[in-house]
């Protein structure tokens, strides 16, 4: 059986996405906005978007244009 192992990247964006069709947020405000949205989970979250090199002033789309999420 092969199956594929989703990057935890992934699924930050759908839920970044689902919030955006919600009309939660909208894709010109910046990323540090979803912050309150993932509470105590959101740490981690910064620190993994840093990683990859985004700044908390970055538009959400530019998050949610990411085709593909790519260790070094």
């Amino acid at each position: 059986m092969n199956q594929q192992v989703v990057h935890p990247m992934d699924k930050f964006q759908g839920q970044v996405n689902s919030l955006l069709k919600s009309n939660i947020i909208k894709p010109t405000d910046k990323i540090w906005k979803i912050a309150l949205l993932f509470g105590d989970k959101w740490h981690y979250w910064k620190k993994e978007l840093q990683e990859f090199g985004f700044s908390m002033q970055d538009p959400i789309a530019e998050l949610l244009a990411v085709e593909a999420w790519e260790e070094d």
